[in-house]
């Protein structure tokens, strides 16, 4: 038996449950980066037929396609685009007098390859004979021989004659053929010179050296013809243009004349007059301004708002008075604090301190009325500068106003003059045109007969396929990456749901299991990874801090192979020495009596109802010492017996009794009475089959499960496949390594 300190041995009861969000932040902590670079190897050995399939498949297409296309040429020719340059300017063409930009040239590239050059070409070649440009001369395709056969049908079944088509006439046929040999013709111009190539593409080499010759030799003639044309259409326009042009000059002359002599305008002498009167205005203005203000200030001293020191500069008689009228009433005060009111020298100063008031106030008077009168006169003088002020400047507002309709006149015939002018050079320059001009274009490099297809370019696009082939390869290996949620390794296990992962039991093959059941296969076999599995699950609960007793086996859902794992760990921990019940919890759907040979006999519901004792319901092992507990038969309401206290009384004569008590509980998704037993035990283990199971299934059995305050304190893959396992490239899968097979007996 393993090991246990003293304290786990004696202990009776389930160890302090910890709280059921402590490792939640963990648990929900997900892999948010991608693959590292050295799983790609891995995911490539995952899924290395998917990426093989994509590899192989698109060269092989594109091999059938290379052999279903008919090989076409391009003979390619060049000409250069070299305008006329002149000495003298008179002698410039007037075509151009833009200088050759790209946008020049690239719209010399499509004249090259016009409708009406491609209708030359299609008439010097016939090419209205030739199936590859006249579409009536083809052989039906296949979408028009099945139309075709669905006529016939119909007119086998239900008779008549279809109405025919009707015939094109000579003109779209021409049309047609011209835009498929425009189609057939390639100009492009080469960066940074005045280059362009001229090409033909074609199913016959020698026609497409003809044609590209041709389309050249048609664009060069048509230069002068564009030319001559040009000088002879621009030189009756300027004529007219002369005679429209004086007639303007003349009548913008008539009108300026007209309004000045309207308006009074006189140049220069009245405009510089009203400047310097305005000037003149502003300065007096100032002035004015200026005394208004140093009256103004005087008045408020007057009035007596300034300190005592400004009144005095302005009237120092009122400062003489207003200091007696202070001294007279100091003695007043005196007085009166040693004398009556009634007294004859009380009385005799009041009447001097009521003349002394008397003559101030007069005195003030007298100054504010005189500042009063000059302020008055400083306001005036303002006011008739300003109103000065403002009949001169609106005169010369009215002036500038009445000169601007006249400066817009000047300026048009001004504009009308100089273009006169420039119309009148221009047609003396191209009355020398015609005899000196050039074609703008020759050609450089004659096109010949292609000794190679320029399509399909075979090894080109092979490569081009190969490569998609791979590109497509990792793509649908990464979508299908994407599209698995499965748990794939132990790695997967901790990093999706923060849990550690304690087993990855291995799927026995029918081959190896021969007569014996997966559930018996470990006590057959101890030394093979099935049984070592099962001991790695039972050292991860020995090495928790708290070794739990009552383990409860679930799953988020059914077929993952938790009673095959609870019945297998439990006689695995038997061969070890260990006291070992496991007890069937899923009363719904039983299948440890299955396993067992056990149908009929009374279980766990018969003792929760008090219809059987715990010693008549436990079944030995004939492998071992493990004994088993199945279900029982009646059907009831499981919830209500794992919450009544025959369960926990039930759980804690198991504790006394064994060192482990498994209880396989249905699974935890769609049922409830798996949290149940899970809140009971003292610790949880979720199974869940290896790249089976989707994430979130077992995301949400784990998210039940914590809600009901379990202790979950792992996860086990089961149905693990060793062989792709190890393929795989994860961690984890060095335990089905080759390299270990000295441990193992199979």
């Amino acid at each position: 038996m393993l090991d246990r300190p003293a304290d786990a041995n004696a202990a009776t009861g389930p160890p302090p449950r910890a709280p059921a969000d402590r490792l939640a932040p963990q648990r929900r902590a997900q892999s948010a980066s991608g693959p590292s670079a050295r799983e790609i190897p891995g995911i490539l050995r995952r899924r290395k037929w998917p990426f093989l399939l994509a590899v192989v498949l698109p060269p092989l297409l594109a091999i059938v396609a290379l052999g279903q296309i008919t090989p076409r040429y391009t003979a390619t020719g060049t000409l250069i685009y070299d305008p006329s340059e002149y000495s003298a300017r008179e002698l410039q063409s007037i075509l151009r007098v833009d200088p050759t930009t790209d946008a020049v040239m690239a719209s010399q590239a499509e004249i090259v390859r016009s409708l009406p050059a491609a209708g030359r070409v299609a008439e010097r070649f016939v090419l209205d004979r030739s199936p590859e440009f006249n579409w009536r001369l083809r052989s039906p395709s296949l979408l028009g021989r099945l139309r075709n056969a669905v006529v016939s049908v119909w007119q086998s079944w239900f008779g008549g004659a279809p109405a025919k088509p009707a015939e094109p006439s000579p003109e779209a046929v021409r049309h047609a053929v011209s835009h498929a040999v425009q189609n057939a013709i390639t100009a492009r111009n080469l960066k940074q010179t005045r280059l362009i190539e001229v090409s033909f593409t074609t199913e016959d080499p020698a026609l497409a050296a003809l044609a590209a010759n041709m389309a050249m030799d048609v664009y060069v003639t048509s230069q002068l013809d564009t030319k001559f044309d040009a000088v002879k259409r621009a030189s009756e326009w300027l004529r007219g243009r002369v005679a429209d042009l004086r007639r303007e000059v003349r009548e913008g002359e008539d009108r300026i004349a007209a309004y000045r002599a309207r308006e009074g305008l006189v140049q220069g002498v009245q405009a510089g007059l009203a400047t310097e009167q305005v000037s003149r205005l502003n300065s007096d203005l100032l002035q004015a301004r200026a005394e208004l203000a140093q009256s103004q200030a005087r008045l408020d001293v007057a009035r007596g708002r300034g300190g005592a020191a400004a009144q005095a500069a302005i009237s120092p008689s009122v400062v003489q008075l207003r200091a007696q009228q202070e001294q007279l009433a100091g003695q007043l005060q005196a007085l009166l604090t040693r004398l009556g009111t009634n007294h004859p020298d009380v009385v005799a100063l009041r009447n001097q301190l009521d003349a002394a008031r008397r003559a101030v106030g007069g005195e003030t008077g007298r100054v504010v009325a005189a500042s009063e009168a000059e302020a008055r006169a400083g306001r005036d003088r303002v006011a008739v500068l300003e109103r000065s002020l403002a009949d001169a400047q609106s005169q010369i507002d009215r002036n500038a106003q009445a000169q601007i309709p006249l400066n817009a006149m000047q300026r048009d015939v001004e504009a009308s003059r100089a273009l006169l002018n420039t119309v009148l050079e221009r047609i003396q320059q191209t009355t020398q045109q015609t005899a000196i001009e050039q074609p703008d274009a020759r050609v450089v490099s004659p096109a010949l007969p292609p000794s190679e297809p320029s399509f399909p370019r075979s090894k080109l696009m092979l490569a081009a396929a190969a490569a998609f082939g791979v590109f497509f390869g990792l793509l649908l290996v990464w979508l299908l990456e994407l599209a698995d949620t499965s748990l794939r390794s132990g790695d997967d296990v901790r990093a999706r749901l923060g849990l550690p992962c304690f087993a990855l039991v291995p799927q026995v093959s029918r081959r190896s299991l021969g007569w014996v059941r997966v559930a018996e296969y470990g006590v057959y076999k101890p030394l093979s990874p099935f049984a070592e599995q099962l001991r790695a699950l039972r050292a991860g609960l020995w090495l928790r801090a708290r070794q739990p007793k009552v383990v409860a086996i679930t799953a988020a859902r059914p077929s993952e192979g938790k009673t095959t794992v609870a019945v297998a760990l439990g006689r695995s921990a038997a061969l070890n020495g260990e006291r070992v019940v496991v007890v069937d919890c899923d009363i719904r759907q039983p299948s440890l009596a299955q396993l067992l040979d056990a149908e009929g006999k009374p279980g766990l519901v018969d003792c929760l109802l008090g219809h059987a004792t715990l010693t008549e319901i436990t079944q030995g092992d004939e492998l071992g010492s493990a004994v088993f507990i199945p279900a029982g038969s009646a059907e009831i309401d499981a919830a209500g017996l794992f919450t009544s206290d025959a369960m926990r009384k039930v759980l804690e004569q198991l504790r006394a009794e064994y060192d482990l008590v498994l209880l396989d509980a249905p699974p935890a998704l769609a049922m409830t009475d798996a949290r149940l037993l899970a809140r009971l035990a003292d610790a949880t283990v979720l199974c869940a089959r290896w790249r089976h199971t989707p994430f979130g299934v077992v995301r949400k059995a784990v998210d039940l499960l914590e809600d009901a305050e379990a202790r979950i304190a792992g996860v086990a893959l089961t149905r693990v496949d060793a062989r792709a396992h190890v393929r795989a490239g994860f961690a984890d899968s060095e335990v089905y390594h080759p390299r270990y097979g000295g441990y193992f007996r199979e």
